[in-house]
């Protein structure tokens, strides 16, 4: 029988593996500058870490959840996105103690899970990274964090970046605000669709994200969030936006803008590129916000948070879609080529003490004749071949060749096991 992978995932296979790892150890390093550290949480947890954070009127909880009763009958829910987890652990790992220096930095890179219909750029098992600070209410913070996302994606090499922002204010500005939406949305109840029906009343600013086209006509006409804040909420969107502007990042105030998870506060963003050679204009490709009364939904004390996360698959796609170059990142530095059987051993052991030495070297496996070793050393790009033949077994010597020069030297075995450097330095570094 021939198997294939679930609908909704894929195989990353080596050669499209090797951008991953690029992008992966290109935010890993960029994350460091910031001083944000990785934490890794379990890619399962307990059904309610994810529900109660959501919101019982959020795709993600209402259809999109991988969720199961495992043998113990425990309710647990494969990770659909990585905030709430990492939430969970800053808690039970009392992370928020007086030991700890806030803010609490930390990121985080890995697979997320959600039944919905398979696309492109968007499966059913997709890998984010994503970034949190705990700790500190300043909008300086926020900033920070805005900044980090849009270095990110410059450090991948995409252009066209635009950065468009909102405030959902405090809890006090948000329900003055739900009140109002209701009113304006209640006359319209029969014509919205059955989920925004459905969330009325629970939850109006999820109205607002419907991708439905009727209800985006209603919305269109909906008071605007930026007209309920409070005294302290316009103070910290104001402060926000200026401190952008003192740091020369272009912004645009999308006031209708809100995230599609329930518990985010005060400042939203979307970081957006163009995307026209995949037959579309601007899409998101990073998003995140202020979460100030998080850590405390899920036990913790009141403790402020903001972060964002990204798509890998999106990512992959936009950056194929501009022409990103990646850089070459597994460059084989030498290929031993053997002539003859009695040389196979030789060649192992300098192959292996080439490796031991922190060079990447390669050798036949195959029995391969002379000229099909040369051939593959060639396709792999070897910065040298280092030749072995039954008379350079008897003087213990070797040839050492560049590929790209064609120059060669004789050289004791003796040397390239334990100083192959300085061979390529005092004979190939013209």
């Amino acid at each position: 029988m021939r198997y294939q992978r679930p609908k909704g995932t894929a195989d990353i296979l080596p050669e499209e593996a090797k951008k991953w790892t690029y992008v992966e150890e290109t935010a890993r390093m960029l994350f460091n500058d910031y001083r944000y550290q990785e934490i890794r949480t379990p890619m399962f947890e307990n059904f309610d870490v994810f529900s109660r954070t959501s919101g019982d009127t959020s795709d993600v909880v209402t259809k999109e959840m991988y969720d199961f009763k495992d043998k113990g009958d425990r309710h647990i829910s494969l990770r659909p996105e990585g905030t709430a987890g990492v939430v969970r652990a800053f808690v039970e790992n009392k992370l928020y103690g007086p030991e700890h220096q806030r803010p609490v930095k930390v990121f985080y890179m890995g697979s997320m899970f959600r039944y919905e219909r398979p696309q492109s750029g968007r499966q059913r098992e997709f890998h984010q990274i994503g970034v949190e600070a705990f700790g500190s209410d300043e909008p300086e913070l926020d900033v920070e964090v805005i900044a980090m996302g849009m270095d990110l994606l410059r450090h991948f090499g995409l252009k066209d970046i635009r950065l468009e922002i909102n405030s959902l204010g405090d809890a006090a500005s948000r329900d003055a605000y739900r009140q109002a939406l209701i009113d304006y949305l209640d006359p319209h109840f029969d014509e919205l669709s059955k989920d925004s029906q459905v969330r009325l009343h629970k939850n109006p600013l999820r109205v607002l994200d419907s991708k439905d086209k009727k209800d985006k006509e209603i919305v269109k006409g909906a008071p605007s969030i930026l007209d309920y804040l409070n005294d302290d909420s316009k103070k910290h969107f104001e402060r926000v936006k200026a401190l952008l502007d003192t740091l020369q990042i272009p912004y645009v105030i999308d006031p209708d803008m809100v995230r599609g998870l329930d518990y985010y506060t005060h400042t939203i963003f979307e970081i957006m590129v163009d995307s026209k050679a995949l037959g579309e204009g601007y899409t998101t490709i990073c998003a995140g916000g202020r979460y100030n009364g998080l850590v405390e939904q899920l036990g913790g004390p009141e403790m402020p948070g903001i972060g964002f996360g990204l798509g890998m698959e999106r990512l992959m796609l936009l950056m194929e879609a501009q022409g990103v170059k990646f850089p070459v990142l597994d460059q084989l530095d030498a290929y031993v080529v053997g002539i003859g059987e009695q040389t196979s051993v030789e060649t192992l052991k300098i192959v292996q003490a080439l490796r031991a030495n922190g060079f990447a070297a390669d050798r036949d496996y195959l029995d391969r004749k002379p000229k099909a070793q040369f051939k593959t050393a060639n396709k792999l790009n070897a910065q040298y071949t280092i030749t072995i033949g039954e008379s350079e077994l008897k003087s213990q010597t070797a040839n050492v060749k560049s590929m790209a020069s064609g120059k060669e030297i004789n050289v004791p075995i003796d040397k390239i096991v334990h100083d192959f450097d300085s061979i390529i330095t005092s004979n190939f570094n013209d």
